[in-house]
């Protein structure tokens, strides 16, 4: 058994270069041992967990969608709103919610709180996915992403 407290995980941070996406994370399976680079599922586990910390106003990422993962948040404190293809819910401390693949998915803050949540997703060897709103496709996969259209940023024309 791997035990970790999560007290005890650096926080990463992470900033979009024009500031709209914005965010910090303690990656929990990557403390838990999860090789990300690798493609041994005994070594990358079948899911990611992450606990996210948002600033007020911000946004997790940009809309986006799966086509082989599973996304499940849960809210630990705060308030924001969640986008998905019926329009935007919001949400507060104690919501669950579930994404299947397939689904567009993007978090957010309300201009005065602060959100923090669980992410768990699951893993695949590759994992396509695509921005909606951008019309950028991608493949995710062990070696790192690979983005239609030659050397774009995960962040070009979300901002």
């Amino acid at each position: 058994m791997n035990k970790i407290n999560t007290r005890e995980i650096p926080e990463e941070t992470w900033k979009s270069p024009k500031g709209r996406f914005e965010g910090a994370g303690k990656q929990v399976s990557i403390a838990l041992g999860r090789d990300p680079k690798s493609t041994d599922l005994m070594k990358r586990h079948p899911f990611d967990v992450e606990i996210c910390r948002l600033p007020a106003g911000r946004t997790h990422c940009p809309y986006h969608s799966h086509s082989a993962q599973w996304e499940f948040y849960h809210v630990i404190s705060g308030t924001g709103a969640v986008r998905h293809k019926d329009g935007t819910t919001p949400i507060a401390e104690g919501d669950a919610f579930l994404f299947e693949p397939g689904q567009p998915t993007s978090s957010s803050t309300t201009a005065t709180a602060i959100s923090c949540f669980t992410s768990s997703r699951t893993i695949r060897s590759a994992n396509p996915a695509t921005t909606p709103d951008s019309g950028k496709w991608m493949v995710r996969s062990p070696e790192g992403a690979l983005i239609r259209s030659g050397p774009l940023d995960y962040f070009d024309a979300e901002e």
